[in-house]
């Protein structure tokens, strides 16, 4: 088929899917199932070969990474039931004092604690979140607003074992813990250098308490030890006639998070973390040890990112048996499960689009309009993303996408497909709005204004977007 035709048609079609999902508020994964379909259909496929590529996509991408994102959700409900996200938070304040908290939460936030979902974090971290601001100054809650978007943002594209960094590492066949080490390289610089300048472009007249904030009175969960009043799917919002918001922390598990003084037994919190990081460090070791193609069979089966994250789960469940019991720990996996559904469906159905779109010869149509260079072709991936995401809505959703339409064209070009991945993760990243749930949870809960949310989390994140794109053309020169 021309050139012209198949460009214009996988560009009709994921316009349309954009459409749907925004105007007509289709399912993410109903939306791109059948645009996926209409691809195959319309380039030639076939009727039979467009549904046997679309499930072999969708299976090569659980085969990949369905498992390693089951186990991070285990882990990730396990630690919120046992309030170590809580702890981590108080004991980081007390570390690293006034100055260094924002960093250190960042980096806490954006590295090791990917496993929790992001509406879980934001919500049971919110309590300590704003006792913090008013210590960082009259612009504390802004610098702690662009500390969370920026970190838990960046965090689940980027850095293992982020959901979205999982899966965008199955879809491109990156070795998990190449992607590891790769998403560290970049997102460490990239938190620091965001917090860094947002800090001192709010200190500097950008954040106006007056206009950027909002009172909010909140009925208890200000108490650390009071446990939560109900059990609901997220933030409860109950605008009064005056405009004042009164909220109350809903989608935390009865007994954990800001509960944790309820809870049996305390233990030490290295400990509730000790199966999480472990894991992560057998996972790195093991990469390096393939870079330097040294073969060390135990090292091969532990550092298998499977096997070494489902140690840490089994680990992570015997402490959490131990500390809050086993009735509390086996209701908060069905939780996990519960929450975790629409992941492990949207991450293969992403694969299902690529799939069909690498089958066609939209690759070999790409390849003659980039360069011949390592820069041109990421640059192209963070662009697509980036404006994906901005019509979307969704970080992940367009992380997957972007990375799904170029992932044919990397290997003739001989561009590492981890390169591709961060791209991609970087662009999605770009300018996360009003159509955005983050967006939304971050103003509730951090005591921000829609003005002030706008520049810690749309401004914010888009600086870091950038930041992000920077730091994986300076890994391009190193990676070949």
């Amino acid at each position: 088929m021309p050139e012209w035709y198949t460009l214009a048609v996988v560009g009709a079609v994921i316009v349309v899917v954009v459409i749907v999902i925004v105007k007509f508020r289709i399912n993410p994964v109903i939306a791109l199932g059948l645009g996926a379909a209409a691809i195959g259909l319309l380039t030639g496929l076939g009727p039979v070969d467009t549904v046997t590529v679309m499930t072999q996509g969708f299976g090569d991408v659980m085969m990949e990474a369905g498992l390693l994102i089951a186990w991070g959700v285990l882990i990730g409900a396990m630690l919120n039931e046992m309030g170590a996200i809580t702890r981590l938070v108080e004991s980081l304040m007390r570390t690293f004092g006034r100055r260094g908290i924002p960093y250190a939460l960042g980096l806490s936030l954006g590295t090791y604690l990917q496993t929790i979902f992001i509406d879980v974090m934001i919500v049971i971290a919110a309590p300590l979140a704003r006792r913090i601001a008013p210590r960082l100054g009259k612009t504390g809650t802004g610098i702690i607003g662009v500390t969370f978007a920026v970190s838990l943002e960046i965090g689940i594209v980027l850095m293992v074992p982020g959901f979205a960094a999982v899966a965008l590492a199955g879809l491109l066949g990156v070795p998990l813990g190449v992607m590891l080490l790769c998403g560290l390289a970049v997102v460490v610089p990239t938190i620091i250098l965001s917090i860094l300048l947002m800090s001192i472009v709010l200190r500097m007249g950008f954040w106006k308490p007056e206009t950027d904030e909002q009172t909010v009175v909140r009925d208890e969960e200000e108490s650390i030890t009071a446990p939560p009043a109900v059990e609901t799917a997220g933030p409860q919002v109950d605008r009064t006639r005056t405009g004042t918001v009164r909220t109350s922390l809903g989608g935390v598990p009865r007994g954990s998070g800001p509960a944790l003084a309820v809870a049996e037994r305390q233990r030490p919190l290295l400990l509730l973390f000790a199966p999480m990081l472990s894991a992560l460090l057998l996972i790195a070791a093991q990469a390096v040890l393939t870079v330097t193609e040294t073969e060390v069979p135990v090292m091969q089966f532990l550092g298998s990112p499977v096997i070494a994250l489902l140690l840490a789960v089994i680990a992570t469940g015997v402490i959490g048996r131990a500390t809050v019991g086993t009735k509390r720990i086996e209701k908060s996996l069905v939780k996990g499960f519960q929450d975790g559904g629409q992941i492990f469906v949207l991450t293969g159905i992403g694969g299902s689009l690529a799939a069909v779109i690498a089958e066609g010869d939209l690759g070999d149509v790409l390849q003659g309009y980039f360069q011949a260079t390592t820069f041109a072709p990421l640059l192209v991936v963070w662009a697509m993303a980036a404006v994906l995401h901005v019509a979307v809505g969704s970080v992940t959703l367009s992380a997957i996408t972007a990375a799904g339409i170029i992932a044919p064209v990397a290997a003739s070009l001989g561009l590492p497909p981890v390169l591709i991945a961060l791209a991609a993760g970087a662009g999605a990243l770009f300018c996360i709005h009003v159509t955005s749930n983050t967006f939304w949870l971050l103003q509730t809960f951090l005591d921000q204004s829609v003005r002030g949310a706008l520049k810690t989390v749309t401004v914010g994140v888009s600086l870091a977007s950038v930041i992000a794109l920077g730091m994986t053309l300076i890994l391009a020169v190193f990676i070949r």
